[in-house]
């Protein structure tokens, strides 16, 4: 038999695999020498139409797929083909347990308010994500159910177009208030954390009294037809004596308890002593319940599933440490901060919060998530690895941490990640440097520099020469008072709009002079043009500029209407320095290897 027959054996192996091929050809079909060895697998057939015969994918599991199914261009795709559906949203730093595995046991610093999402920010976050593929969001924390406005973001969640499923993870002290309310907006999903049975020991776990309170609210879950994920951390030599309690917890009750194995963040002094074992767990079950036996499991389920025959509920275990799922993985998470966190374990994160802050636009926000989701590792480093890494506490997976993100040409270091509306070039904030992601048809990384990372001008002498156009645009945004002296040609410095105007013809010219590694092309025409918005209180700013040569004349339409802007500012900053440019962007561009652009 060969090593793809045996891999091939069981139903859960072999369902992952159908799925993995069903995205990458949609007719699992053998192409190979090996693939050929999928038609002796007792579990499905190699059909067209991808009908298992003896164990057949959830009914359910089947309807999404084609749902899931994303071109490689996707942002949500990663560079391993894995597409992600399910977005975690933490909604606050806040919890009132203090776990001794979650959070260090002199609790956690608080930020501010002003440095966490908005509601408004989360939502239209939430939102661009649906938008590129998330099917699935999960509300998290800290704990969730501390905001006061809980309710209606569920609410405003679920009425967003595609989202088919919008949950929430607790601890539970306080659904007995909330969760008829939750279920009327339309809360789909439920997992509570609960580490022990014993009240005593869940006091000394989370340092908080309430082990009454989350029983109470698993149960009214049910009462009210959930059936909760009962999250569960096994730490061994302090709750691994009530492994049979919890099974034994689902004889009556229609949960899913969840076996998790203790996981290493900052502060909760993991130890390798205290890992409880998929393997371990398993072996203490079948001691007592022989018939214990595996379930089927979805393609991107995290839980291994298991069963007492005859009993309601089920278990499940969640093998982060000793058999990690990474490869089928579909998860993003967003920190309570702004953060994107692809992977839980890492320790890599992108500031969406400050690309919303400085006016990203929205095709430069979707762009640095697709640039995130694509530095996305196969795998994490291993537990013994991740011991040894900085990361989050596991609480704070809803605050504010800086991490320098080491990574090739194409992402430059710094503290946070971000992008701007400048042509995704480059900008400084006061405290932090910014990164940007840089795109090109036939690679991605920088142009402007060589292998050793210095800065270098590219050599065009290989290019065809060809007419090249571009256009650019700005905005100037002033006082009322501005305006009208504009309109009146009042203004002490003079016309506002002609110098302005003239000021961008000018630096269009003397853009190889200004900008280090731009060539000295020779300009045929440059149009800018300046004109008075009354009614919005603007100066709109526009530029054209073309050439025929080897290489393009973005940055001279760039900067002539950034020169434009400032010469604007400059002439009314005497009236008042209430004044703001935004949104210098390239409009369109056309001629060259890359092809026309068009901003919409």
């Amino acid at each position: 038999m060969s090593f793809m027959q045996r891999y091939l054996k069981t139903p859960d192996v072999c369902n992952k695999t159908v799925f993995t091929l069903f995205l990458m050809t949609n007719n699992v079909k053998p192409c190979t020498t090996s693939l050929k060895h999928l038609h002796s697998c007792r579990y499905f057939t190699t059909s067209a139409n991808i009908k298992p015969v003896q164990q057949p994918i959830d009914k359910k599991l089947s309807k999404i797929m084609p749902s899931e199914i994303t071109s490689a261009a996707s942002p949500l795709t990663d560079k391993h083909g894995r597409v992600h559906t399910y977005l975690r949203i933490s909604l606050t730093e806040r919890c009132n347990l203090r776990c001794k595995y979650c959070m260090p046991a002199g609790g956690v610093p608080l930020q501010s308010k002003s440095n966490l999402l908005t509601t408004e920010e989360i939502y239209y976050l939430a939102r661009i994500f649906v938008e590129q593929g998330i099917r699935k969001i999960r509300l998290t924390g800290g704990e969730p159910t501390v905001r006061s406005d809980i309710v209606d973001i569920i609410a405003k969640l679920k009425c967003i177009p595609q989202l088919e499923n919008v949950g929430i993870t607790t601890n539970g002290l306080m659904l007995t208030r909330l969760l008829v309310s939750m279920q009327r907006v339309g809360l789909d999903a439920l997992n509570i954390s609960l580490d022990t049975l014993k009240p005593q020991r869940f006091q000394e776990l989370t340092r908080r009294k309430g082990w009454e309170r989350v029983i109470a609210g698993i149960d009214l879950s049910i009462q009210l037809g959930y059936k909760p994920k009962i999250n569960c951390v096994l730490m061994r030599n302090f709750n691994d004596d009530e492994i049979c309690d919890f099974v034994e917890f689902t004889k009556d009750r229609n949960v899913d308890v969840r076996f998790i194995e203790y996981m290493p963040f900052s502060g909760n002094k993991w130890q390798t002593e205290k890992l409880m074992s998929f393997r371990d767990t398993l072996k203490i079950i079948k001691n007592r319940w022989p018939d214990f036996e595996a379930m089927q499991n979805g393609p991107n389920d995290t839980s291994k599933a298991y069963k007492v025959p005859d009993y309601k509920g089920q278990i499940g275990f969640i093998t982060s440490m000793t058999e990690h799922f990474c490869g089928t993985c579909n998860r993003l998470r967003l920190t309570a901060d702004g953060n994107l966190k692809v992977c839980l374990f890492g320790n890599k994160e992108f500031s969406l919060r400050d690309a919303i802050r400085n006016n990203c636009s929205r095709d430069d926000l979707v762009a640095l998530i697709g640039a995130a989701v694509k530095r996305k590792k196969k795998q994490h480093a291993g537990m013994l690895n991740l011991s040894q890494m900085e990361n989050r506490p596991m609480i704070l997976i809803g605050v504010h941490k800086n991490n320098y993100y080491s990574t090739n040409a194409s992402l430059l270091n710094s503290k946070s990640v971000n992008t701007s509306a400048i042509a995704q070039l480059f900008l400084m904030q006061t405290k932090q440097m910014l990164k940007f992601y840089c795109t090109d048809s036939k690679k991605q990384g920088l142009t402007h520099i060589d292998n050793e990372g210095k800065a270098s001008m590219v050599d065009v002498s290989h290019k065809p020469i060809t007419i090249r156009e571009a256009e650019a645009s700005a905005n100037v945004h002033v006082t009322a008072k501005i305006v009208d002296l504009i309109q009146s040609n009042n203004m002490k410095k003079g016309d506002v709009l002609n110098v302005a105007q003239l000021a961008g013809i000018l630096a269009a010219k003397k853009t190889s002079d200004l900008i280090p590694l731009c060539h000295n092309i020779g300009i045929t025409s440059v149009k800018v043009e300046a004109m008075l918005d009354s009614e919005n209180h603007l100066v709109k700013l526009k530029s054209k500029v073309r050439c025929c040569g080897q290489t393009g004349v973005e940055m001279e339409a760039l900067t002539a209407v950034t020169v434009a802007a400032l010469t604007v500012y400059d002439m009314c900053k005497a009236v008042t320095h209430d004044i703001t440019i935004s949104d210098i962007r390239l409009t369109a561009k056309s001629g060259g290897e890359r092809g026309t652009f068009k901003r919409i």
